[in-house]
């Protein structure tokens, strides 16, 4: 089996495209080019006591490193977390957002020296960067081929309609695989419930998507800040960031006798826009804010395509990456204790997460990246392996694990369609990626374990429709009651082996969600 070129290691992968606005497709290899800047040190010219006051005759503050956001996290209650504020303020640091109820402030501070004072002083449990190039955007942007479907073709597409389906719904080869056509006849999904997608933002302009489009629940969380204001969560550029309107469309693209169809297309989809201008990194901050953000405004089920930059492994002997684990990881407990289930990808590196050495050399992606050494159970992938959230590994359309999909026994919870360009379809197109909705009223196919993980959160919500009660971790349980394990492949040679018995193994966990079985179970 021969990978297709070019498919990065991020979550989000496109192969082909198609664009219908109303007859164009679009094909684009998002690549993301890293800002540079220098990274920041860790020595200090100033002692700090454990109240955080500056000692008799120290230095003032350094001011001539890069800016640089940070994370403090902060053990105690207001009290310890306002006396901290004020040891942020005297060693150069600017509060940008304090997150109250988990302990969490988010800084900027141009003092090479910040995240090595701050972890001297009492109440702080961890203090860190979140990246390593200056607060700046860049001036690259993702790019890639344009391939626009012909008049023959788009009349092709359309003449293999069948009746009851949406006029491209014949090349949705996934849908099928997991009885999402089949659950729409029993029920499409509550309005009640909705999914919010942590991403590039969504067009929700776009004719399939606009009717289940929830602006009050929306936003951009760049920065670390909430950001309502309409259209806040709009791509950045449409043109590029195109990945959190496809994963849209594969949740909830109404039956309207237009394009496409989703999963559950009968809930809501809110989008909570978390990637840089010109970069469309995640950065930590804009996450934390992004689980916090779903939290309070009655989401049940957020979707997470990426992973979190600048590392794709954060290691807790490194002091930054530590903070970050520990601001997204108490995030992501925030929204689950108000019963949001969050639910993840898995990754695009083929690695086995249930191993003890694996080689990153893409990190620090928004600097200069370093081969190192890592291992999956201490350096974590984040938010996929953090307790309680769903881990989604992608399966082709001949329920094989697709050939870049990361997998793992004990890591992976279950698995869904994210397409696979070497499994092909009995389609009309042949194509074996995946074929949602594109900014701009187009359409598109994508790979990645980006289009695994909105499958089983669409399902989720599905499940959560029928269970309005039903609690995040009961939600989790249902998702792999109602799996179906295909079992350890016996037939075609993969690059990985899969380990593990039919009801629990490494490539598809509990197995492949089932749509059907989410309505009538």
């Amino acid at each position: 089996m021969v990978p297709l070129p070019g498919l990065p290691r991020r979550r989000r992968a496109l192969a082909a495209g198609l664009g219908l606005a109303t007859a164009a497709a679009l094909a684009v290899l998002p690549g993301a080019a890293p800002a540079s800047a220098s990274s920041a040190s860790t020595s200090s010219t100033a002692s700090f006591d454990a109240a955080g006051s500056a000692s008799h005759g120290s230095q003032p503050p350094r001011t001539d490193g890069p800016l640089l956001s940070y994370v403090v996290n902060v053990d105690g209650g207001r009290g310890t977390q306002r006396s901290v504020e004020r040891a942020i303020e005297r060693a150069g640091g600017q509060v940008v957002i304090a997150y109250d109820r988990i302990g969490v402030i988010v800084v900027h501070s141009a003092n090479p020296a910040f995240g090595a004072t701050l972890r001297r002083v009492h109440g702080v449990r961890s203090a860190g960067a979140t990246r390593t190039a200056a607060i700046e955007p860049s001036a690259t942007t993702q790019a890639g081929g344009v391939r626009t479907l012909t008049a023959a073709e788009v009349a092709a597409a359309s003449a293999h309609q069948a009746p009851g389906q949406e006029p491209l719904e014949a090349d949705q080869w996934d849908l099928r695989a997991i009885r999402a056509d089949k659950a729409a006849a029993v029920n499409p999904g509550s309005s009640k419930v909705t999914v919010g997608i942590i991403d590039t933002g969504v067009d929700d302009t776009h004719p399939d998507l606009a009717a289940n489009f929830s602006a009050k629940q929306s936003a951009s969380c760049v920065g670390g800040v909430a950001d309502t204001s309409p259209g806040a969560w709009h791509p950045w550029d449409p043109a590029a960031d195109y990945h959190g309107t496809h994963v849209a469309g594969e949740i909830a693209a109404a039956r309207n006798g237009i394009g496409v169809a989703g999963v559950a297309p009968g809930v809501k989809i809110a989008a909570i826009k978390v990637s840089e201008p010109g970069t469309a990194l995640f950065y930590p901050e804009s996450v934390v804010c992004a689980f916090v953000f779903a939290a309070d405004h009655g989401i049940a089920v957020t979707n997470n395509s990426y992973y979190i930059d600048p590392w794709l492994y954060n290691c807790p002997s490194d002091p930054d990456q530590r903070a970050i684990v520990d601001a997204v990881k108490r995030a992501a407990a925030y929204s689950e204790r108000k019963g949001v289930l969050n639910v993840a990808a898995a990754g695009n590196s083929d690695d086995d997460l249930n191993s003890h050495a694996l080689t990153d050399t893409s990190s620090p992606d928004d600097s200069t990246a370093v081969t190192r050494t890592v291992d999956p159970h201490v350096c974590l992938d984040l938010p996929t392996q953090l307790p309680g959230v769903v881990t989604v590994s992608a399966t082709g359309a001949q329920n094989l694990k697709s050939y870049y999909s990361s997998y793992g026994l004990t890591v992976i919870d279950v698995a869904a369609p994210g397409g696979d360009g070497n499994q092909i379809p009995d389609t009309p197109s042949g194509n074996g990626r995946i074929l949602s909705t594109l900014p701009g009223g187009k359409y598109g196919y994508l790979q990645g374990t980006s289009m695994a993980s909105p499958h089983v959160a669409a399902v989720a919500a599905l499940i959560k429709s029928r269970h309005p009660h039903a609690s995040p971790a009961q939600l989790q349980a249902l998702l792999k009651i109602e799996a179906k394990n295909p079992g350890c492949p016996t037939g075609p040679a993969q690059d990985a082996t899969c380990t593990g018995p039919r009801a629990y193994n490494s490539f598809y966990g509990h197995g492949i969600v089932d749509a059907l079985n989410a309505v009538t179970r």
